[in-house]
């Protein structure tokens, strides 16, 4: 069983950049593809809650029905919020990263980091050509 599993969705280059840093980590994470297999509404409680967040701060406005939902009133219970997300997944944010370090939302991409129980294997570069990870596997620091 992976020590790792990313909630992720290929088409974000954020979610593709993280998912590639656990694989420079040398592990093999198990990928949940979370439009295909949504996940459930426990598995969304407990997540939202390892990541100590409210389930507002893990809405995602790009590219969903968000603004049309009229989501930014501050009329919409916890539990609602959870139930558009079952409905509509696009509106997780996303990627999440379940590890024995912890449960994060992965945004930037480098926030995985703090979360890979392996050091990084080899330099690493983002999809933007920003580097990351030098070729001694150190983080890079930004200016």
């Amino acid at each position: 069983m992976p020590n790792i599993t990313i909630y992720h969705n290929p088409a974000c280059g954020t979610s593709r950049n993280t998912l590639a840093m656990i694989c420079n980590s040398g592990e093999e994470p198990q990928v949940i593809e979370y439009l295909k297999t949504p996940p459930d509404r426990a598995t969304l409680e407990r997540l939202i809650a390892a990541m100590g967040i409210t389930p507002r701060e893990l809405l995602r406005r790009k590219g969903t029905p968000y603004d049309a939902l009229g989501l930014d009133s501050a009329s919409w219970t916890d539990a609602q919020l959870i139930e558009f997300m079952l409905q509509e997944p696009i509106l997780i944010n996303r990627p999440i990263v379940v590890t024995l370090l912890g449960t994060r939302l992965c945004r930037p991409s480098e926030a995985v980091l703090d979360l890979l129980p392996q050091p990084q294997q080899g330099a690493f570069t983002k999809e933007d050509g920003e580097a990351v990870i030098d070729e001694k596997g150190a983080r890079i620091a930004k200016p």
